[in-house]
């Protein structure tokens, strides 16, 4: 793809998200996110390799199935209500299928086939792309309309995500995967507080988006998709490795570090709402992330052979814009913890 039409298609990305989030008329959020859906499979397609042909096609059907739902949805809401603008009036049946939409927009559980295989099927900065800046504009409409939406099918939604989440990652040895795996779990931690404090749902997004960035950029430096290369690059790296995989960590919400404030943030607040069973039943499912983070460190870092080291020691890396970048987000994604006593919402 030629830079100017690259270009081109990622501010049609990015228009298509500030439309759905600007909006409050249901016909122009549907049409911002199908700018946003058909501007993102050029990008899918970027190399025309049957894997990016694969997962776009994919994509398109996941994503195309859920927009039908999601008008069928905006029009029977509107013939009940007489409007088509953003309201929270909703009966138990525009609830639920406004739920179901939302939930094949931002591949969460049962509706998360498609993620695993999409994020394969890509390189990791398309990837990046569709695990991130894809996910704002169905939450954020998700935010809009959380007061009408249905607690216990949202709930139900939510665990099942954080299990798949940690049980989808358990065998994978490839790293695009694990991320998309960690993406649905993350998606469960969200919209299990959604009910309760929206506020938070925001905050667990904009550290999700700078752990998920963090780590796919990480990656991107030198190319790691699978566990193998990520144990080979010990000899080549191995201070960006131990970055990576004390991202990793905080990717999985290991304390001190910062991954661990949302899930402490949500089961503070779910633990004060009296919903003890709940907060207790996703802190045991978040054990299986944990572990597969573990399990991936313990295999790329302490089970090493004793190898020769054919590689000349790259402690650091030339003065790129991407390297540039490293030192800021590290330091965001892994020790800003203590930044969490400032936070109003928590306090």
């Amino acid at each position: 793809m030629k830079p100017i039409t690259r270009m081109l298609t990622m501010m049609t990305i990015f228009s298509g998200t500030i439309l759905t989030m600007i909006s409050s008329h249901w016909l122009s959020i549907w049409i911002g996110l199908e700018i946003n859906m058909l501007a993102m499979i050029p990008i899918l397609t970027n190399k025309a390799k049957p894997r990016s042909m694969e997962a776009a096609t994919k994509y398109f059907l996941t994503q195309a199935t859920a927009s039908m739902l999601l008008m069928l949805t905006i029009i029977i809401n509107a013939i009940n209500s007489g409007q088509w603008n953003v309201i929270n009036t909703f009966n138990q049946l525009t609830s639920f299928m406004f739920i179901i939409a939302f939930t094949m927009k931002l591949g969460m559980a049962p509706f998360h086939f498609w993620v695993p295989e999409v994020t394969q099927g890509i390189n990791l900065m398309t990837g990046m792309l569709l695990l991130t800046w894809q996910k704002l504009a169905p939450i954020f409409i998700l935010i809009q309309i959380y007061s009408s939406t249905n607690l216990h099918i949202l709930l139900l939604i939510s665990l099942l995500s954080i299990m798949i989440g940690g049980w989808g990652g358990l065998n994978q040895t490839q790293m695009r995967k694990i991320m998309a795996y960690s993406s649905i779990a993350h998606m469960g931690w969200m919209m299990s507080i959604l009910m309760f404090c929206p506020s938070m749902t925001t905050l667990n997004l904009l550290i999700y988006l700078m752990l998920t960035i963090t780590m796919f950029t990480l990656l991107n430096l030198n190319t790691n998709t699978t566990m193998l290369t990520m144990s080979n690059l010990w000899n080549k790296s191995p201070m960006v490795t131990l970055i990576i995989l004390i991202s990793l960590l905080s990717l999985g919400g290991l304390p001190p570090l910062m991954g661990f404030l949302p899930k402490w943030a949500i089961v503070y607040e779910l633990t004060k709402n009296n919903n003890i069973i709940l907060a207790t039943t996703m802190i045991v499912m978040a054990l299986l992330n944990l572990y597969f983070y573990m399990r991936l460190i313990y295999s790329t870092s302490l089970t090493l052979f004793p190898t020769s080291n054919n590689y000349k020691m790259k402690w650091q890396y030339q003065p790129t814009k991407q390297a540039m970048l490293m030192a800021p987000l590290v330091t965001l994604s892994t020790l800003s913890l203590p930044l969490s006593t400032t936070f109003s919402i928590l306090n």
